[in-house]
């Protein structure tokens, strides 16, 4: 892209041409070959760039589950319900979701008798309000800064980083909650975000239209007029708020996508009430034995991220020498999905009937592992896949109105898993919507 300018009185600001006179100097400037282009950024930069990105979503993450272990110190030292319990890890979650939605922190005045409900709810609800924007800028920093040949591996390893953080958060949490209190949670999170802080001091903006502006102001070029107060509002009304909601109930893709991700990511965050419980009533685990279980949810993860890998290698990109560049039909996204809405009923079923005393453990952390396989399948496939839809239109919209489905129901899900692990047909219920549930992702292809 070349953009050209003159010094003359009477050039027109931002024409690609310049009155003819002896005053007259004419700057050309070719943004594709200019240094400051992310595209043009050495190597290193760009991967500095991408692990201080994963760094802040992988500590996003990791505060959604580090607290879980802590269930039972809460309820001794504040006195209330199991229930009332997760509401920490809920409005965490709760807030993720709604991120740059809400116009404002919660603003009631709590009650001496309440300081779980009044104060670390509210203070964890903020947190993840300023988390949670931080969750969803990575897709975009690596389409303004990696060309799509070179952006397959970075991705990967990008998209890992918050999945790996509520399988590792009660990994960490039930060594800090048995041997130092349910408060190091927090202080460790605190921790978590310096360091996730400092990466984010030494990065650099990488939105091309903003860089652009600079080095134009640089040249002595006038840069193009910023939108008004008013536009920049009407479009964060439209885009952030009223356009998701609209998309996710007339756009049938984003709604079915919407419903059937925001499941999987509610029996998730369902595991962080009832793998304690399940694990040290069936098999008597203790609370750092219980905890260890999650790690299979991030061994899944992995294999998970292996197999979209394979699947991109093997199947996507023999497709892009078929079409003409950029228009490989969508639905070649899919099969990741596919192989996802596979295993998580199989995985769900296998965990509920195989939970009992005299089978072994391994066969249901067997389960966790595939369940946590599927997950990252169908999430990354889903959203590729929405991402190649609407490409260039809407893709901003319908990936918020994803992330604000996803998130909020998965933060209502803790608040029933003890109930539902004690009727005992809580997992094979939700193994059989999987199983009516799993056939979207095929009707797609």
């Amino acid at each position: 892209m070349k953009i050209e300018s003159s010094d003359s009185d009477t050039a027109q600001a931002g024409s690609g041409s310049a009155e003819e006179g002896n005053n007259e100097v004419r700057i050309e400037y070719n943004w594709d070959d200019d240094p400051e282009n992310p595209y043009n950024w050495p190597k290193w930069r760009k991967n500095t760039q991408l692990a201080a990105t994963a760094a802040i979503a992988f500590t996003g993450s990791l505060g959604t589950s580090i607290i879980s272990p802590a269930r039972q110190q809460l309820i001794d030292e504040f006195g209330v319900s199991g229930t009332v319990a997760f509401l920490p890890l809920t409005t965490y979650v709760l807030a993720l979701g709604l991120g740059p939605v809400v116009g404002g922190p919660l603003s009631e005045s709590g009650r001496p008798k309440s300081g779980l409900r009044w104060g670390l709810c509210i203070l964890r609800f903020l947190v993840g309000f300023v988390y949670g924007p931080s969750l969803s800028i990575g897709s975009g920093f690596l389409a303004e800064t990696y060309t799509p040949a070179e952006r397959g591996l970075p991705s990967l390893l990008y998209i890992l980083s918050p999945f790996l953080g509520p399988g590792l958060g009660p990994v960490l949490g039930v060594f800090l909650v048995d041997r130092a209190g349910w408060r190091w949670t927090q202080y460790t999170l605190v921790f978590f975000s310096a360091f996730s802080l400092v990466g984010a001091l030494i990065g650099s903006e990488s939105y091309h239209p903003v860089i652009q502006r600079r080095r134009m102001k640089q040249l002595g070029m006038k840069p193009p007029d910023s939108p008004s107060l008013r536009d920049t509002l009407h479009e964060f009304l439209t885009a952030g708020i009223l356009r998701p909601l609209h998309m996710m109930f007339t756009e049938p893709i984003v709604g079915c996508l919407c419903l059937y991700v925001a499941f999987i990511f509610g029996v998730l965050f369902n595991f962080f009430g009832a793998f304690f419980y399940i694990f040290q009533s069936v098999y008597n685990f203790t609370l750092v034995q219980s905890g260890l279980v999650f790690l299979a949810i991030a061994l899944g993860c992995v294999i998970g991220a292996i197999n979209i890998e394979i699947c991109g290698r093997l199947f996507y990109q023999p497709q892009v020498r078929r079409f003409p560049p950029h228009q490989v039909p969508p639905e070649y996204r899919l099969l990741p999905a596919m192989i996802g809405s596979v295993a998580l009923p199989i995985s769900i079923f296998v965990f509920a009937w195989t939970t009992r005393p005299s089978i072994s453990p391994a066969v249901p952390i067997l389960a966790i592992v595939i369940f946590g396989a599927g997950n990252i399948n169908l999430f990354v496939s889903a959203l590729q896949y929405t991402g190649d839809v609407y490409h260039r239109t809407n893709v901003a919209s319908a990936t918020s109105a994803n992330s604000l489905a996803r998130y909020g129901l998965a933060a209502v899900f803790p608040l029933f898993s003890l109930q539902q692990s004690r009727g005992g047909l809580g997992f094979q219920l939700a193994g059989f919507n999987f199983r009516c549930s799993s056939p979207i992702a095929v009707v797609a292809v």
